[in-house]
């Protein structure tokens, strides 16, 4: 295959992004975003010396994206694209001493020499992979693959073959967008040489069980011993009530030599998983939560002596949380990613020392780490910059651009500014808040404003780049944004995290009038012309804050919301989150916090709507099931009250496909516009 310069492919997006619709005054708008290309996955080759990358291209009329693989010396330069096909590639790795590529095109395994562009298929097409590791000598590959378990409706009743029926007689029956279909992932070890692969092994036969977990676990979550001889995988062995009320996943040790396996977690109670084995081959290190059923505890770096079983808490004189792990060559330090004070940043973990030390800073997000030749490279992104590849001197800390995937967008874009504002709270806190301001701004203008309100709860907010809440796009269109930290974010440390567990309604509703009021008394801020968003929990707040914000809102809009806490904990996939944030399901009346929780479900407000409503709803969110937003689109037309839902079938929680994203977008901003401009 011919190599295609990086930049050319970048110039024709380029020049296809501006045609369509593009601001006469150079502003971002929903389809110039939607044109943008996305940096996916990286890999750095053995020597150090080269970096190959995915970008994914969207393509609106055929409605779906497209992720090809390009090629880049470590310091940026030379930058090639290696494919060009209908299918994505995906799951980069380096085989061959750096010689050739392994990646995974429509579930088949292929190699391609990078010389010469020449693949090779090392799966056939009825093996239908979604991860894979080769072991560090080579010699073996790890799968993981969706295995049948059980029988389907159609096998219980073999004389019905084309009923659709699905039957459950327990919990988890469902889950994310998935119904449960007897399918479970799991890791299968073979052999690997001369090309080709034998012996194919499902190391959890009959096993009812994910690993990687789903919906969101990826092989991250699994790795290979330094000796190559055993496979660690993260998994939850429970089923029905049990698996549906727990986070406790444990990391299981399979041995290749006994088939034994070994759980290396035991009695450790939340979330355990990511393993991470040093180079020597003496420790493993991992991401471990506390508490069983808190998905959003704080996240430490454990370390495992492997010789005597011994583990200990890098993270015991720390407070925020953990992610993206990577040991150095010398088995010494621990790389990794945490947010802090609203932005995320690379770290260095001293094992020995137990000591941490933040190598980057500014306000960015540093999403991932990967190490070479005295450089990490990471991606970047800003509120107001899309992801790009970095290096970051070990040395001296240096920070250097290797990729501008969007430049010839970018650059004919006039983009957004934002400030840093801490805010003071109900409680006598401070609270970080960013605010985007439209571009060119004016200060002696007046400007409508929208408030963010965050999912999660227990999500960050910080200097993310989304192409679904993209906050940039917002305040191109004119708005002043106001994004509050407020109570149970992630990135101000685990106490202001947990502090909107069993109090929501609480604190946290406080948080965002604080942040609204003490911003519009900025003059150029229009207090007569503020619009309420948010997603999830964010859509939560909105039904709340439309019985309860006392003028302050002429406009709201909720995406996949709760409307009905009693509802939602009863019909949600994973019901171990809503009995940690709730304290327990509604009926448990004697529970004064039970009680408390319950309280605050916003359909209980909702005869003092008075504020035009627009509702969004996803027809396969299982996670807040789509009913929630048909019963507040319901209860406002029964008041009278202007509102409008806009339901979309075929997506989950989010929002992915090209033409339902335009679609949402169009609708967001043409019900902000409405009534606040």
């Amino acid at each position: 295959m011919k190599l295609i310069s990086t930049g050319l492919c970048l110039m024709m997006a380029a020049m296809a992004a501006l045609g369509q619709q593009a601001g006469a005054d150079g502003r971002l708008t929903p389809e110039i975003l939607w044109s943008m290309g996305r940096l996916g996955e990286y890999t750095i080759s053995p020597d150090g010396k080269k970096v190959a990358y995915t970008v994914n291209f969207y393509d609106v009329k055929a409605n779906k994206g497209n992720a090809d693989i390009y090629l880049m010396d470590i310091d940026g330069k030379n930058q090639q694209r290696l494919t060009q096909t209908p299918q994505s590639e995906n799951s980069l790795a380096w085989q061959q001493a750096g010689q050739t590529l392994t990646f995974l095109r429509g579930g088949r395994l292929v190699e391609m020499a990078v010389a010469t562009q020449k693949e090779t298929a090392l799966t056939d097409e009825n093996t239908d992979i979604s991860g894979y590791i080769f072991s560090p000598k080579g010699d073996r590959v790890l799968f993981a693959i969706e295995t049948k378990v059980d029988k389907t409706a159609q096998e219980v009743y073999p004389d019905l073959p084309k009923t659709d029926a699905m039957i459950f007689d327990q919990l988890m029956y469902r889950h994310w967008d998935t119904w449960e279909d007897g399918l479970y992932s799991h890791i299968y070890v073979a052999d690997f040489a001369n090309g080709k692969v034998a012996n194919l092994k499902d190391i959890m036969p009959g096993e009812r069980w994910d690993s990687p977990l789903k919906p969101f676990g990826g092989m991250e979550e699994v790795a290979w011993s330094a000796d190559g001889k055993s496979i660690a995988y993260t998994c939850v062995k429970k089923v029905g009530k049990e698996r549906a009320l727990t986070t406790n996943s444990d990391i299981y040790l399979y041995s290749i030599e006994t088939g034994v396996t070994t759980n290396l977690t035991e009695g450790m109670m939340g979330y355990d998983k990511n393993p991470r084995f040093s180079a020597d081959g003496k420790k493993m290190a991992w991401l471990s939560m506390e508490q069983d059923g808190f998905e959003a505890d704080q996240n430490r770096i454990f370390v495992m002596d492997l010789a005597t079983g011994k583990k200990t808490n890098t993270f015991a004189s720390w407070t925020y949380s953990a992610d993206n792990l990577q040991w150095d060559a010398a088995s010494r330090n621990i790389y990794f990613t945490a947010y802090v004070q609203a932005t995320s940043q690379v770290h260095k973990l001293d094992v020995a020392k137990g000591t941490i030390t933040a190598l980057t800073s500014g306000d960015y997000d540093y999403h991932s780490c990967a190490l070479a030749n005295g450089v990490i490279i990471t991606d970047r992104t800003q509120l107001t910059a899309p992801a790009d590849l970095y290096a970051v001197s070990l040395k001296n800390g240096a920070v250097s651009q290797l990729t501008a995937i969007n430049k010839n967008i970018t650059d004919k874009l006039v983009m957004p500014t934002f400030e840093k504002r801490w805010i003071n709270t109900t409680d006598g806190k401070k609270m970080l808040t960013w605010v985007l301001l439209p571009p060119n701004f004016d200060a002696k203008k007046s400007y409508p404003g929208i408030l963010y309100c965050q999912g999660g709860p227990q999500s960050p907010v910080s200097q993310n780049f989304s192409y679904r809440w993209n906050f940039s796009l917002m305040a191109s269109q004119g708005y002043v944004v106001i994004l509050p930290n407020r109570r149970g974010v992630v990135g101000m440390g685990q106490e202001w995290t947990n502090q909107i567990s069993k109090d929501h309604g609480g604190q946290e509703m406080r948080d965002f009038f604080a942040a609204v009021d003490s911003i519009k008394k900025e003059p150029w801020l229009d207090e007569n012309r503020i619009g309420c968003v948010g997603p999830s929990y964010g859509g939560y707040t909105t039904y709340w804050m439309a019985g309860n914000h006392n003028k302050r809102f002429k406009a709201f809009v909720s995406h996949c919301g709760v409307f009905n806490s009693e509802m939602e904990f009863i019909t949600t996939d994973e019901l171990f989150f809503d009995n940690w944030e709730m304290g327990g399901p509604s009926w448990d009346t004697e529970n004064p916090v039970v009680r408390k929780s319950f309280s605050q479900s916003p359909h209980l407000f909702v005869k003092n709507w008075d504020t035009p409503i627009l509702i969004f709803e996803g027809g396969r969110d299982f996670r807040i099931p789509y009913t929630q937003g048909m019963a507040a689109f319901n209860a406002a037309q029964l008041m009278n009250i202007p509102s409008k839902f806009v339901i979309l079938p075929s997506e989950n929680h989010w929002v992915l496909r090209p033409q339902n994203g335009l679609l949402w977008q169009r609708e967001f901003f043409g019900w902000l516009d409405k009534w606040l401009k």
